[in-house]
Protein backbone atom coordinates (compact mmCIF):
# COMPACT_ATOMS: atom_id res chain seq x y z
CA UNK A 1 0.00 0.00 0.00
CA UNK A 2 0.99 3.34 -1.22
CA UNK A 3 1.25 5.85 1.57
CA UNK A 4 -0.36 8.92 0.52
CA UNK A 5 1.69 11.46 2.71
CA UNK A 6 5.10 11.75 3.69
CA UNK A 7 6.54 11.60 7.12
CA UNK A 8 7.43 15.71 6.95
CA UNK A 9 3.62 16.29 5.38
CA UNK A 10 2.19 14.81 8.67
CA UNK A 11 4.78 16.77 10.61
CA UNK A 12 3.79 19.75 8.98
CA UNK A 13 0.35 18.96 9.59
CA UNK A 14 0.29 17.88 13.16
CA UNK A 15 2.36 21.70 13.29
CA UNK A 16 -0.94 22.86 11.53
CA UNK A 17 -3.49 21.55 13.88
CA UNK A 18 -1.31 22.99 16.95
CA UNK A 19 -1.30 26.31 15.51
CA UNK A 20 -4.91 26.36 16.76
CA UNK A 21 -6.15 28.20 13.83
CA UNK A 22 -8.36 25.44 12.67
CA UNK A 23 -10.30 22.17 14.42
CA UNK A 24 -8.92 18.61 13.96
CA UNK A 25 -12.02 18.10 12.00
CA UNK A 26 -11.23 21.16 9.91
CA UNK A 27 -8.15 20.07 9.29
CA UNK A 28 -8.91 16.56 8.85
CA UNK A 29 -11.69 17.27 6.18
CA UNK A 30 -8.99 20.13 4.51
CA UNK A 31 -6.61 17.21 4.35
CA UNK A 32 -8.74 14.10 3.07
CA UNK A 33 -8.30 12.20 6.55
CA UNK A 34 -9.98 10.64 9.02
CA UNK A 35 -9.66 11.51 12.70
CA UNK A 36 -8.44 8.30 13.64
CA UNK A 37 -5.60 8.73 11.33
CA UNK A 38 -5.27 12.18 12.83
CA UNK A 39 -4.83 10.68 16.05
CA UNK A 40 -2.79 7.77 15.29
CA UNK A 41 -0.42 10.47 13.30
CA UNK A 42 -0.05 12.42 16.90
CA UNK A 43 0.49 9.59 18.59
CA UNK A 44 3.49 8.44 16.42
CA UNK A 45 4.72 11.72 15.63
CA UNK A 46 3.56 14.34 17.66
CA UNK A 47 6.76 15.46 19.45
CA UNK A 48 8.85 15.26 16.40
CA UNK A 49 10.30 17.98 13.70
CA UNK A 50 11.29 17.24 10.29
CA UNK A 51 14.65 16.73 11.39
CA UNK A 52 13.79 14.13 13.88
CA UNK A 53 11.24 12.58 11.03
CA UNK A 54 14.47 12.48 8.76
CA UNK A 55 16.67 11.06 11.75
CA UNK A 56 13.93 8.15 12.23
CA UNK A 57 13.60 7.02 8.56
CA UNK A 58 17.40 6.76 8.68
CA UNK A 59 17.34 4.20 11.46
CA UNK A 60 14.91 2.47 10.60
CA UNK A 61 16.41 1.97 7.10
CA UNK A 62 19.39 0.85 9.39
CA UNK A 63 17.69 -1.37 11.36
CA UNK A 64 16.03 -3.38 8.17
CA UNK A 65 19.76 -3.66 6.79
CA UNK A 66 20.92 -5.21 10.30
CA UNK A 67 18.44 -7.23 10.64
CA UNK A 68 18.97 -8.81 6.92
CA UNK A 69 22.76 -8.89 7.92
CA UNK A 70 21.64 -10.78 10.97
CA UNK A 71 19.37 -13.46 8.98
CA UNK A 72 22.19 -14.09 6.58
CA UNK A 73 24.56 -14.37 9.20
CA UNK A 74 22.45 -17.10 11.23
CA UNK A 75 21.40 -18.76 7.85
CA UNK A 76 25.36 -19.08 6.90
CA UNK A 77 26.04 -20.37 11.39
CA UNK A 78 23.71 -22.97 10.40
CA UNK A 79 24.53 -24.26 7.27
CA UNK A 80 28.35 -24.56 8.72
CA UNK A 81 27.23 -26.43 11.85
CA UNK A 82 25.47 -28.97 9.26
CA UNK A 83 28.38 -29.98 7.78
CA UNK A 84 30.60 -32.27 9.66
CA UNK A 85 34.28 -31.39 10.33
CA UNK A 86 36.77 -34.11 9.35
CA UNK A 87 39.46 -34.81 7.04
CA UNK A 88 38.92 -34.44 3.43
Amino acid sequence: MKKRFSEEQIVLILREAQSGQKTVEQLCRDHGIAAPTYYAWKRKFGAMDEPDVKRLRELEKENSRLKRLVADLSLDNQVLKEFPRGNY
